[in-house]
């Protein structure tokens, strides 16, 4: 008889296949908009490649300079209007997701994370799958899974990702501390790569523009789908003053009322002064761990991760753009530490499966009724939002709790072999098999910080 085990990697690859359809299926057929993204993806490259006007080197955009290359990768299967751009550019993003399920699934507890990123990916739904964020997603777990063992790829591939998408580059900081030799190992590769992009941006003569993805955001105001945004929303549904209006420069709808657009023009020093603090708190907890950070690896790889991730959410509530697919950053640091076995992420991780439920609700589903101020879904967009503050709360908590080396081997002695998937009792420990619980610190041990 096969043992139940040799059914499940098969199983998660089924899951992964149904998800991945499934997203397709309502971003190309039920909401077709959902990809709309998409449109302007091909545009930009079929600008760039056919008419050579090509974005950054001749114009400001919003995207840092990397982002034309997946678009340029997709475009291969065609760039013509009408035509198989959207599967093409689906099709990449399934490749790169499925690269990262099966590094996920060479770790003891693998296949609850492998299952926890495919379930968050059909939560999503095409929001995720369909930008550009969705592209740096699963880049950035093939990052943090090496950046415990080799920092300096990890270092050049979070540098790569962010030149595409800024969000990955949240990890670089908590890797550079704790990293042995940050400036050999983190800073060296990390800028070698930004020498790449900027030298060739400016021997190509878009140097002016290089830094346009950050200028061109000055004058937004707050997206509704903002977290800055949620009172002003919730406010709208009984005041005339709030607007809801249609950037149709950047193809957003934006909030208009008294006082938002002092929020949003405060929203990106805000930002700023946030990441500031939380680097300085990353600092303050590498100079208390002291020696135990170098002696105790799991305690190091939980650095890293949860430092990223708070980071990461830092970026996401203190931004006024807040766009839908800017929750697929929050996947990458709860796979990895769900593969690795890490205490205390259990509540994180169902947390994070909520928020992505409650976004592909509120966008497509429930979408044309937020911006016309149905009570309703508008709720469901606040909760969501407050939801997000709250796994901020969570994970800063949790961050000044750095587990001890006896507390974490209690996570895994306590850690129950009756089932997989985040831990019910909240406690972060990620059930498994009894030999994923032996395996769990010697993974995390060979993933060990170099």
């Amino acid at each position: 008889m096969v043992p139940p085990q040799a059914w499940r990697t098969p199983l998660v690859w089924l899951a992964f296949l149904l998800a991945h359809a499934w997203v397709a299926r309502v971003g190309l057929v039920v909401w077709d908009w959902t990809l709309g993204d998409l449109g302007l993806y091909r545009w930009w490259a079929y600008m760039a490649f056919v008419d050579g006007n090509w974005p950054v080197l001749d114009y400001e955009w919003v995207y840092p300079a990397g982002a034309i290359v997946p678009m340029l990768v997709a475009g291969f299967a065609g760039l013509a209007d009408g035509g198989q751009y959207p599967l093409a550019w689906l099709a990449l993003v399934s490749v790169l997701n499925a690269v990262a399920v099966a590094l996920l699934l060479r770790r003891p507890h693998g296949r609850v994370a492998a299952l926890w990123f495919v379930a968050f990916i059909a939560l999503l739904g095409p929001a995720g799958l369909g930008r550009l964020d969705g592209f740096v997603a699963p880049l950035t777990v093939v990052a943090l899974l090496v950046a415990l063992s080799r920092p300096r790829l990890s270092a050049a591939l979070l540098t790569a990702s962010a030149w595409v998408k800024v969000a990955p580059g949240a990890a670089v900081l908590p890797l550079v501390l704790a990293a042995r030799r940050p400036v050999r190992d983190v800073v060296v590769p990390a800028l070698a790569v930004c020498v790449v992009v900027v030298g060739t941006v400016v021997a190509l003569g878009g140097g002016a523009n290089v830094l346009s993805f950050v200028t061109a955001q000055g004058q937004r105001d707050l997206q509704i789908e903002s977290i800055l945004a949620t009172p002003f929303m919730v406010a709208g549904l009984w005041s005339t003053q709030v607007v809801r209006g249609y950037d149709d420069k950047i193809f957003t709808f934006e909030i208009t009322a008294p006082g938002a657009r002092a929020v949003a023009d405060a929203a990106t020093p805000a930002l700023l002064v946030a990441v500031l603090a939380v680097t300085v708190l990353l600092w303050r907890l590498r100079r208390r761990a002291g020696e135990q950070l170098w002696t105790d690896t799991a305690m190091r790889a939980d650095f890293v991760v949860r430092g990223a991730f708070v980071l990461t959410l830092v970026l996401l509530v203190m931004n006024k753009v807040g766009s839908p697919q800017f929750v697929a950053w929050l996947a990458p640091a709860v796979a990895v530490a769900l593969a690795l076995g890490l205490p205390r992420w259990g509540v994180t991780a169902w947390g994070v499966l909520a928020v992505a439920g409650a976004t592909q609700l509120a966008y497509p589903w429930m979408y044309d009724n937020i911006v016309d101020g149905v009570p309703g879904p508008t709720f469901l967009l606040a909760g969501r939002n407050l939801a997000v503050v709250a796994l901020l709360a969570v994970a800063v908590r949790q961050l000044v709790r750095l587990p001890a080396p006896e507390e974490d081997a209690g996570a895994d002695e306590g850690a129950s072999a009756a089932g997989e998937g985040p831990a019910a009792d909240g406690s972060g420990a990620v059930r498994g098999e009894p030999g994923e619980q032996v395996g769990a610190r010697a993974a995390v041990v060979d993933g060990g910080v170099g």
